[in-house]
């Protein structure tokens, strides 16, 4: 009898920007690589903070390592909470220019695309695992309208596509030794609890 493959988890995070010299999504993806969470193998790599380069690299990694869920990170700075998104619009206003220069303004992502995509993740279960185990969270109803929200979009056509579980996370400019065991906690939450919980999670403003 064959074995049963392996299951992969595609972690992302991004390389630093806007003069940063640091991007701790992207040192939590280097810190994650290569370890195993409930019985899946985390394959974790930096993207580009690049509008036309992450997504295309996001398809790469997805056709390379065929992951059963997706879980991609993205520095807030300014929050004071770990932050998985629920929705991620089609719509490009950038306040500083990508990596690469660009600077897309009132722009849209895909011109054939929907106006929203939403995540894959349970994420107000996320966010309760989180907040139980001590670790500040909260659903955010915002990915912004720069690189992070996206390739959060993007990541939803892909999830769409292939028929897994994708969503995005945002982190605070906290360190990655106090990051990562907070997704690795989300991780093992997306894996063994696909379903999302009837938990208040919205906002008024």
């Amino acid at each position: 009898m064959t074995a049963p493959a392996a299951r992969t988890v595609l972690v992302t995070g991004f390389e630093p920007f806007g003069g940063d010299s640091v991007n701790p999504s992207g040192d939590v993806a280097r810190a994650l690589d290569g370890e195993t969470i409930e019985g899946a193998t985390v394959v974790g790599r930096v993207l580009p903070v690049s509008f036309a380069a992450s997504a295309a690299q996001l398809e790469q990694l997805v056709a390379l390592h065929s992951p059963a869920l997706i879980v991609s990170l993205g520095l807030a700075d300014g929050r004071e909470t770990i932050t998985p998104e629920r929705v991620a619009i089609n719509y490009a206003d950038a306040r500083i220019p990508d990596n690469d220069g660009e600077q897309p303004r009132d722009a849209s992502l895909d011109i054939d695309g929907p106006a929203a995509r939403f995540t894959g993740l349970p994420v107000k279960r996320i966010v309760r695992a989180l907040g139980d185990a001590g670790h500040p969270a909260a659903v955010s109803l915002t990915a912004g309208s720069y690189v992070c929200n996206a390739l959060a979009y993007h990541l939803g056509a892909v999830a769409e596509r292939h028929q897994i579980a994708a969503g995005f996370i945002h982190v605070p400019n906290w360190s990655a030794d106090t990051l990562t065991p907070a997704i690795r906690l989300a991780i093992a939450t997306a894996l063994t609890h696909p379903d999302d919980v009837d938990d208040v999670g919205g906002s008024i403003h």
